[in-house]
C-alpha cells in the first residue's frame, strides 16, 4: 500500500505559501489510437503536447516516458525519433518500478527532480493509458 500527492498550484500562490515550484506546466495533451496499438500510444500524445508548446523534440532535454514494457520504450523512441540518450535515463518503470495507480505521478516526478538535478530547462512526461489513451505534457524550469 502507498499514497502520493502532487501539488498544482499557481506562481501567486507558490510565492504566497513560501514553495519553490519545481516547473511551470507549458501545455499538456490527450489521445488516442486503436486499442491493439496501445504500446504505441504515447508517441501521438507526445507530438501534440511539444506542439501546443510551440516546441520541437529536439528542444527538449529530457524524456520521462512510462513503459509498461520494455519494448514499449523502444518503440515509442524509434516512432518519435528521439535521442534514447535523453529518455527514463534513471531506468523508467523497468527499473524503478511500474506503481499502476501512480504511474503519471511517478514519472512527473521523477522527470521534475532529474531536471533539476540537471539544470535542464525543457521536459517531456508521458504515459499509455488504458484502451488505446495516452496522456503527454510539456514542462519547463526557470
Amino acid at each position: 500500500d502507498g499514497a502520493s500527492a502532487l501539488v498544482v498550484t499557481s506562481a501567486e500562490n507558490a510565492e504566497r505559501d513560501g514553495i519553490e515550484p519545481l516547473a511551470r506546466i507549458v501545455s499538456y495533451a490527450v489521445s488516442g489510437i486503436e486499442p491493439k496499438f496501445i504500446m504505441l500510444a504515447p508517441v501521438e500524445g507526445v507530438r501534440r503536447a511539444v506542439a501546443k508548446a510551440g516546441w520541437s523534440l529536439e528542444d527538449v532535454e529530457l524524456f520521462e516516458l512510462n513503459e509498461a514494457f520494455s519494448v514499449q520504450a523502444l518503440g515509442v523512441m524509434k516512432e518519435l525519433g528521439i535521442n534514447p540518450d535523453f529518455v527514463n535515463v534513471n531506468g523508467g518503470a523497468v527499473a524503478m518500478g511500474h506503481a499502476i495507480g501512480n504511474s503519471g505521478g511517478r514519472v512527473l516526478t521523477t522527470l521534475l527532480y532529474e531536471m533539476k538535478r540537471r539544470g535542464a530547462k525543457r521536459g517531456v512526461a508521458g504515459l499509455c493509458l488504458g484502451g488505446g489513451n495516452s496522456v503527454a505534457m510539456c514542462v519547463e524550469r526557470d
